[in-house]
């Protein structure tokens, strides 16, 4: 035993003797409670091993984090810290595909005549001013109708669409430019206009992040339209695929 290390062991010896304790008490004492913490740390990585396996990130995130904090020198901690940005940069790409999805609105509607209408259907990142009177979300809907068939359309709150001899319109997803017609139904019932292509809309919007859309308006000209579309579900609308 080198020399410095014999002198601190001795001093606490004689600590311990002088406040009344048994030495070899103390460090059966020390050696428990250093055990309890192996076996707790154990026990947590058990559960972050668990979450790993189930893919909760975020979960998985809180257990590697909390071995870190709490229990830092066991060896349950040190086998996990290596994993720990990789777990960090998963559960923080879980959290972000989760918000995604929550952007999406999914109906199932019995029809009158048999079948149902399912649609998808997302609100625009921000309002845009559609009429002069200020901005308002734009909807952009997928709709699969037994008797109307399948469509995709934009609706406003306010203002109307220039479109009625149809347009083309603008679509730009990721970055990369496309062109697709559109078209105003000759109604009043509704402010909405066709994306007459919505097969190559469809196939757009399950396959990237960012659309935009540039539509004509009546009264204040071209608009854009961006919806973060990254969290459809394409399976909720199945003959679509």
């Amino acid at each position: 035993m080198p020399a410095a290390f014999a002198v601190f062991a001795a001093a606490l010896l004689l600590a311990a003797c002088q406040r009344g304790e048994d030495p070899k008490l103390a460090a059966q004492t020390g050696a428990a409670q250093a055990a309890a913490k192996e076996q707790a740390a154990a026990a947590m990585e058990k559960q972050f091993e668990d979450a790993v396996a189930a893919q909760n990130w975020r979960l998985a995130k809180g257990y590697a984090e909390v071995l870190q904090v709490d229990y830092p020198t066991t060896a349950a901690a040190q086998r996990v810290k290596p994993r720990l940005d990789e777990v960090r940069a998963k559960a923080e790409a879980q959290v972000q595909q989760q918000r995604l999805a929550a952007l999406w609105s999914y109906d199932d509607i019995p029809v009158a005549g048999g079948g149902h209408q399912l649609s998808a259907a997302i609100y625009s990142q921000e309002p845009v001013d559609t009429d002069g009177s200020g901005a308002h979300p734009v909807r952009l809907i997928f709709r699969d109708h037994p008797q109307w068939g399948r469509s995709a359309y934009l609706v406003l709150q306010a203002g109307d669409f220039d479109c009625y001899a149809g347009c083309r319109l603008k679509v730009t997803l990721d970055g990369q430019v496309h062109t697709l017609p559109g078209s105003r139904p000759k109604t009043d019932e509704a402010i909405a206009m066709f994306i007459d292509d919505w097969k190559g809309l469809w196939k757009l919007a399950k396959s990237g992040k960012q659309l935009a859309i540039e539509f004509p308006t009546r009264d204040v000209g071209a608009r854009t339209a961006q919806f973060e579309v990254g969290g459809l579900d394409p399976a909720r609308l199945p003959k679509w695929n």
